[in-house]
């Protein structure tokens, strides 16, 4: 997947529902850097380690029950350690427990569109009914790369040390290329070794999934393919940008004559690499356009072409209000749309 535009390069079985097991964790941690960055959380706020929390099984931070621990540090222990326990303790303290949390999750990723997931704990241990889908993950993983930014760097750490206890972080790409800078690895009987992992050169980031490898250097071997693949032979670039005014259509009605239109937000197209190709813009535009019409209003739609090939089709909104204009001129305005409406011409004003 292109992290900029969201368009996916190449898959297979994208949809299918797998067991993410520590992959589980990139919405645990979503989950509490959106609670920070509310107000709701704060990164210094300690957390009293449960019994619960020091019982859970599997990868761990090495907590000792009772203790106080920041947020930001269980926060390191979940990225970098997988730490089941720093993910139940921090769920905990959220949410009250584990339960409550997996709700939290679970109303994320509708948010998100993530149609093929759904989480019963935030540790990714298994359980019934808690699965995700590669390509689900990959829209997380663009989701905390573009809402979360200021949290993104946690997942290139290699180390973290917690009780006298070094971990190293179990993404063997942050070792083996300078270009990947995330994001997290996970592993049960049930799921196989699993990974998500991001890469950024010369400005150009991808993202991939992968489920199911059947051991820890097979999984980075995977991931590392489909990056080459991705940087070798695909490109992304802007062609429109938000807010840019595209047209000034006629508008009825209102104060001013015209109204400026474009795109709410930049528009970017995944491509295959190809020098010669000219992007040309093609504008639908709804008639008539009356006033008055809000700022962010849907008038039409906007095609992207290569030629006689569509590649995209967006919607064009309304760049500015349209309020009313006078009496006279909405009058006016009333008589010639009838005429020009009676005699076919309704849409020859653009």
């Amino acid at each position: 997947m292109d992290a900029g535009s969201g368009d996916v390069i190449t898959s297979h079985d994208a949809n299918e529902h797998l067991p993410p097991a520590s992959l589980t964790k990139l919405m645990t941690v979503y989950v509490a850097t959106n609670e920070i960055q509310s107000g709701r959380l704060r990164s210094d706020d300690e957390v009293t380690i449960s019994e619960n929390a020091w019982h859970t099984e599997g990868s761990r931070m090495f907590l000792d029950p009772r203790s106080k621990v920041a947020v930001h540090d269980l926060l390191r222990g979940i990225v970098i350690d997988s730490g089941n326990d720093a993910s139940v303790a921090l769920a905990e303290h959220i949410a009250g427990d584990e339960t409550s949390f997996a709700g939290l999750m679970n109303a994320t990723a509708k948010r998100l569109g993530l149609d093929d997931t759904h989480f019963l704990n935030p540790t990714g241990l298994p359980a019934p009914d808690h699965y995700s889908s590669a390509l689900d993950m990959a829209k997380l993983a663009r989701a905390i790369i573009n809402d979360e930014s200021a949290y993104y760097p946690l997942y290139k750490q290699k180390h973290f040390t917690w009780n006298g206890i070094r971990q190293p972080n179990r993404n063997l790409l942050l070792w083996r290329d300078e270009s990947v800078d995330g994001l997290k690895t996970g592993h049960t009987e049930a799921a196989g070794y699993c990974m998500v992992t991001s890469a950024l050169r010369d400005g150009h980031r991808l993202i991939t999934a992968v489920f199911g490898s059947t051991s820890m250097k097979n999984r980075a071997n995977d991931a590392e393919k489909l990056l080459s693949y991705g940087f070798r032979f695909f490109d992304t670039q802007t062609y429109v940008k938000a807010a840019q005014v595209l047209s000034n259509p006629m508008l009825w009605k209102g104060e001013d004559r015209t109204l400026p239109v474009g795109s709410l937000d930049d528009i970017s197209l995944t491509l295959p690499k190809d020098r010669n190709r000219k992007v040309d813009l093609r504008f639908n535009i709804d008639h008539p356009l009356v006033a008055p019409i809000a700022m962010g209003t849907v008038v039409g739609s906007l095609d992207l072409y290569d030629g006689d090939k569509k590649l995209a089709t967006r919607p064009l909104i309304a760049l500015e209000e349209a309020p009313e204009g006078g009496w006279w001129k909405r009058t006016w305005d009333t008589v010639r749309l009838f005429f020009l409406n009676m005699f076919g011409q309704g849409e020859s004003d653009q």
